[in-house]
């Protein structure tokens, strides 16, 4: 697709995946210097890392879990990209990427464990399903 129709729905998604990963990155760190202070997020860090409470624990946690995901998602979408080999399965897995994902960070930050690993067995699957789009005979 051209720049003028903005690009390939997998690549929208990317897009969002980013604004995603920013918006946890914020959360992250809100949650950081909320529960250890801004002289300790300032600081070397040589004392250590304090302990935030169990919500801003885990908004690290899916904030960490989402750096494990997102390379993946993000080579998988530029790969087939510049393949030129978006297809249903490939727009559908990034359909359901960018919404577990989101759906992982309240059931994570809320502790709902098993609606939270359906959540990302969904993006999961869905990384693969765009993984699809360029396997051999596909």
């Amino acid at each position: 697709m051209t720049a003028s129709t903005g690009g390939s729905v997998e690549l929208q998604i990317l897009y969002c995946a980013v604004a995603l990963g920013v918006i946890q990155v914020v959360l992250a760190t809100l949650f950081s210097v909320a529960g250890r202070g801004m002289k300790w997020g300032v600081g070397s860090r040589d004392e250590g890392w304090p302990a935030i409470g169990n919500i801003g624990a885990r908004t690290d946690r899916a904030w960490k879990n989402f750096l494990e995901t997102f390379p993946l998602f993000a080579a998988a979408v530029l790969v087939a990209h510049a393949m030129d080999k978006s297809t249903a399965v490939s727009v559908l897995g990034a359909q359901l990427y960018i919404w577990g994902r989101l759906l992982y960070v309240p059931l994570y930050m809320f502790g709902v464990p098993w609606l939270r690993t359906l959540a990302w067995a969904v993006a999961f699957a869905g990384i693969l399903m765009v993984m699809a789009a360029v396997w051999p005979g596909m």
